[in-house]
């Protein structure tokens, strides 16, 4: 019986060792969203984005950025929420946006079939830190993992979707290189 526990609990700690650390939206300060809409999952694609904004190395900021993004989506755009599933800070937490299961307003024809994932700054000329990409990372690993993502999930830009600079040509650059991107989608 104990050899069945010990084989049990290191496949649940395998399963969910992928995961960075997430922020709820509780622990930022999310305001509640005016509406929700579910999506089913898995889902086929993973959209990589940047803020356009300062970046953040510690909870704090990053949770006062997440915020500020929250207010100008719901207040400026009138979106019901934060228009991401999740964001990355520098500080190499992931922060809950919408979430998993939740249709997001971030990439124009995929936003009903992704998840799309934030990196806090602005990476035009520069990359997200090493903390950063491997929060991004993990979290998609761990979206496969717990059977979010697609384990074939195709991995685009958001310029890939729509016409704009996001995710900055430095990033966009760098994720060409990460698993399952995809440069037709």
């Amino acid at each position: 019986m104990l050899k069945i526990i010990i084989v049990l609990s290191s496949l649940i700690a395998a399963t969910f060792a992928a995961c960075p650390n997430i922020v709820s939206r509780a622990e930022w300060g999310a305001r509640p969203p005016n509406s929700i809409s579910y999506q089913s999952v898995p889902v086929p694609y993973v959209v990589i984005h940047h803020a356009a904004s300062s970046g953040c190395t510690s909870q704090s900021s990053c949770s006062s950025l997440v915020r500020s993004f929250q207010n100008y989506h719901m207040d400026s755009n009138g979106w019901a929420d934060i228009g991401y599933s999740f964001l990355v800070g520098e500080d190499g937490n992931a922060y809950e946006g919408r979430g998993w299961d939740r249709v997001g307003a971030h990439a124009p024809g995929y936003n009903s079939q992704s998840i799309g994932i934030c990196i806090i700054g602005t990476f035009t000329s520069s990359v997200p830190n090493t903390s950063a990409q491997n929060a991004a990372k993990n979290l998609i690993s761990c979206g496969v993992s717990n059977g979010k993502i697609r384990s074939a999930y195709s991995l685009i830009g958001h310029r890939q979707a729509t016409s704009t600079e996001c995710p900055g040509n430095a990033l966009y650059d760098l994720i060409k290189s990460w698993d399952n991107y995809n440069p037709n989608p």
